[in-house]
């Protein structure tokens, strides 16, 4: 099964989200981009954004959308 992918910065619909890099879960209540994880700055990250665990994920209209 491939995950969505969705950038940091990339606006997104209430849903819970799961960090490329090392897994952390963000739950986003309402309509808005998404943050860096907040891990960023304490391990290694080069994917630089979240996997979709539910929620519809990144908008095709955003201007940071990404098809990974």
């Amino acid at each position: 099964m491939v995950q969505k992918f969705a950038a940091y910065g990339s606006d997104v619909s209430a849903g819970t989200y799961k960090c490329a890099d090392c897994g952390y879960i963000y739950s986003n209540q309402s309509k808005k981009s998404l943050p860096p994880c907040p891990e960023h700055n304490k391990k290694p990250h080069s994917k630089n954004g979240w996997y979709v665990v539910s929620g519809q994920g990144d908008s095709v209209k955003d201007p940071h959308h990404t098809k990974k």
